[in-house]
């Protein structure tokens, strides 16, 4: 019932708005500054690898698959990370200010967010977490006072007019277009 009340009452979409305001304001200002001020996640990366999160009582890696993708990719392309980051949190705020795109922006906001967690950095990221959740699971409702209000059906219909454009050997659409 909360989730048919998310995902398709008008009242829930002033609510969702406003939400999703504040949240992309997070992530753009986040964003911005990393972008203006400089940023380099190489300390944060070498200490999130040497010191990661680890079980008290068996003294074991919580997430041995994560400390594996810093040791194996993040820390080694440390410059790429610079650049995926900050851009990254700028894109996501932008998305969810204009409500363009929204749960797309809100699940690659919340991408981050766990990464962060799964570093072990705690900060505002559960906050962020909890919002963010409640927006994709709002869906389209989410960015119905933004720009997705008009670029969704128009991408509906571009992706059913392409799909029922396709057709098979003997002129029938095939069962997986």
């Amino acid at each position: 019932m909360l989730v048919n009340w998310l995902r398709g009452n008008k009242y829930a979409a002033v609510i969702l708005m406003i939400t999703r305001l504040y949240l992309g304001y997070s992530w753009l200002t986040a964003g911005w500054h990393k972008l203006t001020a400089g940023f380099d996640a190489g300390g944060f990366l070498k200490n999130a690898a040497a010191k990661p999160v680890i079980d008290k009582a068996t003294n074991e890696l919580v997430y041995p698959t994560f400390t594996a993708f810093l040791n194996g990719f993040a820390v080694p392309n440390v410059k790429l990370i610079n650049i995926m980051i900050p851009f990254g949190e700028f894109l996501v705020g932008l998305g969810l200010l204009l409500g363009c795109l929204t749960t797309i922006a809100a699940f690659f906001g919340l991408l981050m967010n766990f990464m962060f967690l799964f570093a072990g950095t705690v900060s505002t990221n559960p906050w962020l977490v909890l919002i963010g959740g409640i927006i994709i699971l709002a869906g389209a409702n989410a960015g119905k006072f933004g720009v997705d209000h008009y670029l969704l059906p128009y991408m509906h219909h571009w992706f059913d007019h392409r799909n029922h454009g396709v057709k098979g050997k003997n002129g029938h659409t095939p069962n997986h277009a």
